[in-house]
């Protein structure tokens, strides 16, 4: 009977989604797989079947792409590798050290790749794009973006939508202009760009005084999802620029902190949602903008849900970008709640000010960017947050172009120190189900899997699994490296793994 069971467990292992082709892992952004060999009631046996040491130090925050028996992995300083799936062992390494001049916020990260047919797309922190042959690691095509004297720099995943890849920007805090772009996926060549800077003579352009939008901000370095039913994609976009004074850009500042909702074949606008106007705490709205569909107050609707970093928890229509509802998730002293319109009920004295400001959440949120998921078994939406508050300083200065432009800087408040939580929402109302308190503020992503579990790791270095129905801890695996990355899983030769980056390493887990 015994030997029944397993071979008809194996049976519909080998029917699941076998490979880790995207971003989301699926284009709806779920970052859920339906293998189920590993679960809740073996997960505490789970146990590293190999370990890839990169030698390559900064920030990995990349989520590799398993397929075809390889595992292709990018990781910082335009660094990548293609390595055997099963043993770990590197096929091949590409690296291209970014040209002198090239200035950043926060380190040299890149978070994957994407792929079609027999190419891997990436981008570099120079701001270029480039595919990759899958089999030898050779660039095919390489296209500049745009000028990284600006302060432009790439470091988001792209998205494959079609015959299109569809990639973000950073550099809002150097004074530049975000935009979304799409390339032609076999030359490279760009077909549109959509600013997310409304500018002068634009619609919403109205939103930023004078010339402010120049200068406006709205990076978008994390990738979007894509609903091909409605054949839209979606992105969030990230601060206005300079972040903590609004002095200079009076009015909403569309479309930063917002949700844009895009033609993937034209790059044509078709809704927006502003999350946050005029924000003046660094509250990027570019984190996951998850696709379910959800019964909100009683009606069944095409749904977009999303974690803001500025505390709250929003859904909206997907189809039309209402707004339907929206909670706080963790402490918020900044707004007392959001309206019916979608706007947040400010409270005043919670501006940044030359004396500073205390206000929560702190700069980085909430959520911020590392990668939520959703489980369609438990019906639950997993995320994790930063609880604490920050003192917000005004101050002043002038744009030179291509240099740090934030105008602003915060302050920690030594008796409170920021934490974190893995939280599990109700996707339809925004309420915790269930928590786990962790010592330090999250740095990793989110997997959720059929065999009822959850996945993510922790500053400390610690990847853990628990119950996706309760948060019951159900493993605990010291890495000896801080995970800043989403985990996946896939199947190979019958069998289930799971692969994390910490530290500067790669890890593949399994049963034994």
């Amino acid at each position: 009977m015994r030997t029944l069971m397993l071979l008809v467990t194996l049976a519909a292992s080998l029917c699941a989604q076998a490979d880790w082709t995207s971003y989301g892992g699926n284009p709806q952004g779920w970052r859920f797989s339906d293998l189920k060999q590993i679960n809740t009631t073996n997960v505490a046996r789970l146990t590293p079947e190999w370990i890839f040491q990169s030698g390559v130090g900064g920030r990995w925050q990349s989520m590799p792409l398993v397929f075809d028996k390889q595992m292709y992995i990018t990781g910082p300083n335009n660094h990548a590798f293609a390595l055997d799936a099963l043993t770990g062992k590197q096929v091949w390494h590409y690296s291209q050290p970014a040209p002198k001049g090239v200035n950043y916020c926060c380190g040299q990260p890149n978070r994957g790749f994407a792929t079609h047919g027999d190419l891997l797309i990436k981008v570099n922190m120079e701001a270029t794009i480039l595919a990759l042959d899958r089999r030898t690691g050779k660039v095919i095509w390489e296209t500049v973006i745009d000028d990284y004297k600006k302060g432009y720099s790439a470091t988001v995943a792209p998205l494959v939508v079609k015959d299109k890849v569809i990639i973000g920007i950073a550099g809002a805090e150097f004074g530049t202009r975000g935009f979304i772009d799409a390339y032609d996926i076999k030359t490279g060549k760009r077909l549109w760009r959509f600013w997310t800077v409304a500018g002068e003579g634009e619609a919403n352009g109205e939103s930023w005084s004078g010339d402010s939008w120049k200068r406006g901000g709205g990076s978008t370095w994390i990738t979007g999802t894509y609903d091909p039913a409605l054949n839209l994609t979606y992105w969030g976009t990230g601060n206005p620029g300079p972040d903590l004074n609004g002095d200079h850009r009076k009015g909403d500042n569309l479309y930063t902190c917002s949700m844009v909702a895009l033609d993937p074949d034209t790059g044509k606008l078709k809704w927006h949602f502003q999350f946050t106007p005029h924000d003046l705490h660094d509250w990027d709205s570019m984190g996951d903008p998850v696709l379910v569909d959800l019964t909100v107050k009683g009606e069944k609707v095409k749904s977009l849900i999303h974690a803001d970093r500025n505390g709250y928890y929003y859904v909206l229509d997907r189809t039309t970008g209402k707004f339907l509802t929206a909670k706080a998730y963790t402490k918020v002293t900044w707004a007392d709640g959001i309206g019916p319109d979608g706007r947040p009920k400010l409270i005043q004295g919670q501006d940044p000010s030359e004396a500073g400001t205390k206000s929560c959440p702190g700069m980085g949120g909430g959520h911020n960017w590392q990668a939520t998921a959703y489980s369609p078994q438990t019906g639950l939406y997993y995320f994790n947050t930063t609880d604490g508050c920050h003192i917000y300083y005004k101050t002043q200065q002038e744009f030179v172009e291509g240099l740090w432009y934030q105008a602003s800087t915060v302050g920690a408040i030594a008796t409170e120190p920021l934490t974190g939580r893995l939280l599990a929402v109700d996707p339809t109302t925004g309420d915790i189900k269930w928590q786990f308190e962790t010592v330090s503020a999250p740095t990793a992503g989110v997997l959720a899997t059929a065999g009822g579990l959850v996945f993510t790791g922790e500053k400390e270095g610690y990847f853990e699994a628990f119950d996706a129905r309760n948060g019951k801890l159900l493993y605990r695996f010291q890495t000896g490296g801080t995970i800043s990355a989403p985990p996946v899983s896939y199947l190979l030769n019958g069998k289930q793994y799971v692969a994390v980056t910490a530290g500067s390493s790669v890890m593949a887990f399994a049963i034994r």
